[in-house]
């Protein structure tokens, strides 16, 4: 599991998903599987299942549309067998999580939303930026958004901002 993969993880079990993370699917008939979903989490309150698929590739977007193409079609077909037993929404939320790239012309890749790591290191920073250490420390379980947390809080001290 990569960087990106593991902070995405980490970020939707700490807001209550369940998450599973590197999902082989698709077991072909001389071994091997069809395909690997890198994090796919579900929330049951929120009835809410998204499929992430992070990457720090710098491929044209023909290419990533065929790459996505294929992920997101394994995510469709398999997904809901990952959590047998547990009633999920029909919709599976999809994202293209891009370390290089922008979303400002190209909004979706083969049906899943663009999103940059930017955005979703704002939407992390938003969410515990302003969490006091010494009040309400991100759990140990999380050590990437705790850092994120603890660098959030020592910005100002170190001159950052």
């Amino acid at each position: 599991m990569n960087h990106l993969e593991q902070l995405v993880a980490e970020w939707y079990e700490y807001r209550g998903y369940f998450v599973r993370r590197n999902i082989q699917v698709g077991p072909r008939a001389n071994g091997g599987y069809e395909c690997e979903l890198d994090v796919v989490a579900f929330h049951p309150g929120q009835q809410h299942l998204v499929h992430i698929e992070p990457s720090m590739d710098a491929h044209s977007w023909a290419k990533r549309e065929q790459r996505y193409g294929k992920k997101f079609e394994a995510g469709r077909q398999h997904i809901p067998a990952l959590f047998d037993g547990i009633s999920l929404p029909k919709e599976i939320e999809q994202i293209a999580l891009l370390g290089f790239a922008s979303n400002a012309n190209v909004k979706t890749l083969a049906g899943g939303r663009v999103m940059t790591t930017s955005e979703l290191f704002a939407e992390i920073v938003s969410g515990i930026g302003n969490k006091k250490i010494a009040k309400a420390a991100i759990p140990e379980q999380f050590p990437l958004l705790r850092t994120i947390q603890f660098a959030s809080e020592h910005r100002h001290a170190a001159g950052w901002c």
